[in-house]
């Protein structure tokens, strides 16, 4: 039926890194559990367990200050593998349920089930079904949103973590989100946040009671997407598939780092990376992109067109070495060094360069 209402859901799963952990060292249940780099080399935080996040950890914190938070907690350093092996399963059992199945990130995706469901209802057994799937099948916990469009489903399904169910019915978007605030839209970085802020917009409501073409003067495009989105609008399809925009590596060191030839050395060893994660997804990159962090966390992204596409780990080096040639400041000490290739294509199967 063309008037019919999409039935999305947003799928997220909890804690995920610490869930798998704990269920693979059962011993671990109920502890506060941190998986990420260790502090004396700066590493930051990749997933906390709830009873962690008591303490006021999150993600993306620095290691250091986690621990200073929450000094008990067991910090464990992350296996990509194994969550990869748990991701697999989780997604499988979506694709069971749906064809059209749009994986954004190794703990969280979208489904559409309009073509599933006779009435748009039934997707919310759909999804609770689902939920008990990963529970007893996979034994981890997983938060979900049912809405008819992306944006209200991922809204929804961080409600109530975890192991939550959020319903936003047809027509019930707008009033739904209206308390929220305004960042929870996409797009809505601290930039755009703190301009709102300004205009007295804290509150996705108060985003929607502004006139469209007020938001179209001030934010132009984007303006309007937001206009809309505060309305609870959101167009955008379900996709099963991407086209990988980037492919990158970094590094964060345990000291900073000031003496040109050891950045040449660690610049190589990303060029490297880098050229091997392009090799094994069979993409050549347009474009190669340098990220350098000072020690006073002051962050620099340079980027330089190529003549022709490359997978080869000397081209991809030699241009990010012009790059930081051009944008390290000599002697001033480096706390991180980043290197990717954007603009990416399928590789032409070319030869080395000699």
């Amino acid at each position: 039926m063309p008037d019919r209402p999409r039935a999305i859901v947003h799928l997220d799963m909890d804690a995920f890194f610490a869930a798998v952990e704990v269920l693979e060292r059962p011993e671990l249940a109920g502890k506060p559990v941190l998986v990420g780099g260790r502090p004396e080399e700066r590493g930051v935080v990749s997933a906390a367990s709830y009873p962690a996040r008591a303490f006021g950890v999150h993600s993306a914190m620095p290691m250091a200050r986690a621990l200073a938070l929450c000094p008990q907690a067991i910090v464990l350093p992350p296996r990509h593998h194994l969550y990869q092996e748990y991701s697999q399963r989780v997604m499988e059992i979506l694709r069971q349920a749906s064809p059209v199945v749009e994986q954004v990130s190794i703990d969280e995706a979208y489904l559409d089930l309009t073509a599933q469901v006779m009435a748009w209802e039934a997707a919310i057994k759909v999804a609770r079904q689902l939920q008990g799937r990963v529970r007893d099948e996979v034994g981890l916990s997983a938060s979900l949103g049912v809405a008819t469009n992306k944006l209200v489903a991922k809204v929804a399904s961080a409600r109530d973590k975890p192991g939550g169910l959020t319903v936003v019915r047809p027509g019930e978007e707008a009033t739904f989100l209206a308390p929220l605030p305004v960042h929870v839209l996409w797009g809505v970085g601290p930039v755009t946040a703190q301009r709102l802020a300004e205009m007295g917009v804290t509150t996705v409501g108060d985003l929607a009671r502004l006139p469209e073409e007020e938001l179209r003067a001030r934010f132009g495009r984007r303006g309007i997407e937001m206009a809309h989105q505060a309305q609870g609008i959101d167009e955008r399809p379900v996709v099963t598939e991407y086209a990988r925009k980037s492919l990158s590596q970094e590094t964060t060191f345990v000291r900073d780092l000031r003496d040109a030839e050891t950045l040449r050395r660690q610049l190589w060893q990303l060029s490297q990376g880098v050229g091997q994660q392009l090799k094994e997804a069979g993409l050549a990159a347009r474009t190669v992109a340098l990220k350098l962090r000072y020690a006073d966390f002051t962050t620099l992204t340079r980027q330089m067109r190529l003549a022709v596409p490359t997978d080869d780990e000397r081209a991809i080096y030699r241009a990010a070495a012009v790059l930081l040639r051009r944008a390290w400041q000599r002697g001033r000490p480096v706390r991180l060094l980043g290197v990717a290739g954007r603009d990416l294509s399928p590789s032409a199967g070319q030869l080395p360069l000699l």
